[in-house]
Formats: C-alpha cells, structure tokens, sequence
C-alpha cells in the first residue's frame, strides 16, 4: 500500500511542475515600450494577449528595449525585463529553445542592438531565432499597405489625403518610407503619403505632394507601432500647426500600428512562418 502512496505523490508532483519543465520552447516579445498606460493597453498588451492565445504551447513574455521608457516606467513601480534579462529568466527556468518577434515598424537600429544582445546569449541555448519587423519584405510592404488604405478611407474627388508619419532613422532602413510612399501611388493611391520625423521623407516632401494635387484636408496617422510621445507631441502638435500655416484642413487619428487587429496579424504570421 505504501507503493501505491509513493507513486500518487510522484505523479502529483510531476504534474504540478510539467509546466515548468516541459515548457522548454519560449516566445519573447520585444517592444521598444511606451510610459503612455493607454496605448500599452492597445498595442503591446494586446499584442502579447494574441500571442498567448495563438500559440498556447510556447511559454509567452517580453521585454522592452528602450531605457528611457523602463526608467521613467520603474519611477512609477511599473518593472519592464531588457532583452538580456528576459532571457537570463527564461534559461535559468529551464527553457532551451527561444523565438523572438520585435515589434519594430522596420529593421534600424532597435533591431541592430536587439541581434547583439542575442548573441551575447546564444551559447545559451540551444537555439534562438529572431525574426523580422513588420515592414521587411516587399511583400510585407504590400500587405502594410493594404491594411493602411482600408483602415483610413479618404475622397480624392474631394481632396482629402491621408498622411502616415514615421519615426524616420539615420541608416539605410529609412528607404522603406520611400517605397511604401511609391507602392501607395503606385497602386492608385495618389492621395495617401509616407513622410518621417527624423529621417526620409520629410514633412516637406510630402507637403510639396499634398499642394501639387490641390488638397484640402489632411488626415495624420501614425506610423508607430505605439501612439506615445511622437504622436501626442511632434504629430499632434508640430506637423498639425505646420501644415495649418499652409492652408490646410488638419485632421489627426491618435491610433498606433499596434491597435490595430489586421496588423497585429502581420506580427503573428511572422511569428508562424
């Protein structure tokens, strides 16, 4: 009989810590992060909630990668993981196997760092993969693309434009904002522009198409994966007032790539392929 105990109490224990050690195959979530609690709960909360529910057989977490954000977070109680720590936590919990998915709009310097921090970490594991920010491809362009268009519906007839603005970078990745611009025109979307805040195209560039079509109405949208400080500061204010000295009619739609449900499906079609 006391065989019989033995063996119940050793399957009550394996049971209750077979999440532990047979969970060995992680997902990680790598945000750049924002201190704005509303668009958090939009975009990355929403986006790692999907994650959960899509891919229930990988233990799910993240990390942010931006300082500034975890300080200013950390000042108000609010604990966000770097990369490294995240994945310190996931190996000392056993796990052996790690996808990463950044929520990055393209592949500048954000992601440049987030490859140094995993290589520190490699040895590791048994293997990790990182996988691409959702403008990578042209084919990823495409569907971005798609997505942008049916999401902000404007009347060229009555010269309503829609302008998408970025965060722009320093490196060559910045060239994506010109292609997504071209493939907009390019597929008959003459009044929807690309324009960036740091980078290629600039508000001027994208103001000089607005005037040569005439129009009248503006709409800006940010293309940010979260509507945090660029897009309540230099969106909201800046380009809004600079455009309204040209005559323009300016609307702003405070919605970040990230809370928005077709794109977030972009991100999970990464992480599945």
């Amino acid at each position: 009989m006391k065989y019989v105990y033995y063996y119940i109490s050793l399957f009550l224990v394996l049971l209750c810590s077979a999440p532990c050690w047979a969970q060995d195959t992680a997902l990680l979530m790598v945000h750049f992060g924002t201190t704005y609690d509303d668009t958090r709960a939009k975009t990355i909360d929403a986006i790692n909630e999907k994650a959960t529910k899509a891919f229930p057989q990988l233990k799910v977490c993240e990390a942010y990668t931006s300082r500034i954000v975890m300080k200013r977070l950390a000042q108000r109680g609010i604990k966000k993981d770097t990369p490294i720590d995240a994945l310190l936590k996931l190996r000392s919990e056993g796990v052996k196997t790690v996808k990463i998915q950044p929520t990055y709009v393209i592949d500048g310097i954000e992601m440049n760092r987030l490859r140094q921090d995993v290589e520190q970490l490699r040895p590791f594991f048994d293997s990790i993969w990182v996988s691409t920010p959702l403008i990578y491809t042209v084919e990823d362009a495409e569907s971005l693309c798609e997505v942008l268009v049916n999401r902000h519906p404007a009347d060229a007839k009555k010269r309503e434009h829609v302008l998408f603005i970025g965060h722009g970078t320093e490196g060559p990745a910045t060239a994506l904002y010109s292609q997504l611009d071209y493939m907009l025109r390019a597929d008959g979307h003459a009044n929807y522009h690309v324009a960036t805040i740091e980078g290629y195209p600039t508000q001027k560039t994208a103001l000089a198409q607005i005037k040569a079509m005439k129009g009248k109405r503006v709409t800006l949208v940010p293309l940010l994966f979260v509507a945090g400080d660029h897009a309540n500061n230099d969106i909201s204010v800046e380009w809004k007032e600079a455009l309204e000295k040209e005559g323009l009619t300016v609307e702003i739609r405070l919605e970040g790539l990230g809370e928005v449900p077709e794109i977030q499906d972009l991100y999970i079609r990464k992480i599945r392929e």
